[in-house]
């Protein structure tokens, strides 16, 4: 089963394994706000709207920092784009922690988005082209993996400070604590290069060969292609940043449970997503990316309905929290290669990085809709509706997509011509 990683160089290892270390304190960052959204309703009477107002600018603005780091990673590199945007998400993390009102943290909120958002697209490419096709849904499953690992410790972290830390003090503390991820950027200067994929191109650049417009991902023959793909992140980034944000604050508003009895919930749908991710990206290999990801919104319909609609007891809510995790989060497994896959390398950051923060910027907008709706139905259910709406939307994409599973990266520049009619999932050999 780890043939996949046996078989990359020890400097592709090092790729990996800073792009895995740059996504889960990505995720870490990001996703602690969700653990403080009750005490920031104590501490400043916010209201559920407020609160909600607060994710969504995150990731509105993380769409935009995914787009600009997706063209700074086609133009300056993968590598030097992650060591920026890691940087600018770990010191607005910590300013967070300084700000004396709403409006001030939602300003600081809203620029740690940009450097979110940037990240994602850089190590999302860099680890999808440092390995041969077969192999792609695999990395890039166990690369996602990380987002279920630092949403673990944002839980374990958030959870041991408010629970030892003075309540006034505590959620600032969370934030300061925010502030680890830039000593990543160390790491990452020494040992990490470039995907010779992406050396290629810029050599063929140096050459005389003209350079690929950044809106070439408007235009034919990538037009469609990246409509498509918009719509397909919408459905996924607006289920899952719905379920993630509310969630914690579901299970202690709506559920009654403790900071720490929401924990155990949290830390079992943390477990299910670090599986998801990686048996997702296996199971892409095999079957392919369209197949998968349809088999994946399905399950997530089935427990979701079960999770926030049926008056389940707590030992059911605790058993269900597994396959709630692996299902909802296991299919950005997926939708990372799949993504990479659509565009030739002089796009391929920026087709990709604009897509996925489309994806946020729209999909965001359900996390303040569930606030919203929540005034006026039960919150779980408000987040059950636009969930399973968002699920619908992803599944209508991946129908009129083509299947990209086993491509072999192509450049532009580089005189080589990507196929654009959908293609059959070759057969690959069986995973050892």
């Amino acid at each position: 089963m780890l043939a996949w990683y046996t078989e990359l160089s020890p400097g592709k290892r090092k790729a990996f394994w800073g792009a895995y270390a740059g996504w889960g304190l990505d995720a870490m960052d990001v996703q602690v706000f969700s653990f403080l959204v009750p005490s920031l309703i104590a501490a400043w009477g916010m209201t559920r709207t407020d609160a909600g107002l607060l994710g969504t600018s995150a990731l509105i603005f993380s769409a935009l920092g995914g787009w600009l780091g997706g063209i700074l990673s086609d133009r300056v590199g993968r590598v030097r784009t992650m060591q920026i945007t890691i940087l600018w998400y770990s010191l607005f993390t910590l300013l967070s922690g300084f700000t004396r009102d709403f409006d001030q943290l939602l300003v600081a909120r809203s620029l740690q988005g940009i450097g979110f958002g940037g990240e994602w697209a850089a190590g999302a490419v860099l680890v999808g082209e440092i390995v041969r096709p077969a192999n792609r849904g695999k990395t890039v499953g166990c690369l996602g993996s990380s987002y279920a690992l630092g949403w673990g410790v944002a839980a374990i972290m958030a959870s041991l400070v408010l629970a030892f830390a003075p309540a006034a003090f505590a959620w600032r503390i969370v934030f300061w604590i925010g502030v680890t991820p830039a000593l990543l950027v160390l790491f990452i200067r020494r040992f990490v290069e470039e995907p010779q994929v992406f050396q290629r191109a810029k050599s063929a650049e140096m050459i005389g060969r003209p350079r690929v417009s950044t809106l070439a991902i408007f235009q034919p023959p990538f037009f469609r292609r990246t409509a498509l793909a918009c719509v397909l992140s919408i459905g996924l980034q607006g289920a899952v940043v719905t379920l993630l944000t509310w969630l914690p604050t579901y299970l202690k508003m709506g559920r009654g449970l403790s900071v720490s009895a929401g924990g155990a919930y949290v830390a079992v749908v943390t477990a299910g997503a670090f599986f998801g991710y990686i048996i997702n990206g296996y199971l892409s290999d095999n079957w392919g990316r369209r197949r998968c990801l349809i088999a994946f919104c399905a399950a997530c319909y089935v427990v979701i309905l079960a999770y926030t609609y049926i008056p389940l007891g707590n030992t059911a809510m605790l058993l269900l929290g597994f396959p709630l995790g692996f299902f909802a989060l296991g299919n950005f497994g997926s939708l990372a290669p799949y993504l990479t896959e659509l565009f030739p390398t002089e796009i391929r950051a920026t087709g990709q990085g604009f897509s996925n923060s489309v994806g946020r910027c729209i999909g965001g907008g359900f996390v303040a809709a569930a606030g919203i709706l929540s005034e006026h139905i039960p919150l779980g259910e408000a987040v059950g509706l636009l969930a399973l709406g968002g699920y619908a939307i992803a599944a209508v994409a991946v129908i009129l997509l083509p299947e990209t599973n086993g491509s072999v990266l192509t450049s532009l520049t580089a005189g080589e011509t990507p196929e654009l009619a959908p293609v059959k999932t070759p057969e690959l050999a069986p995973v050892r």
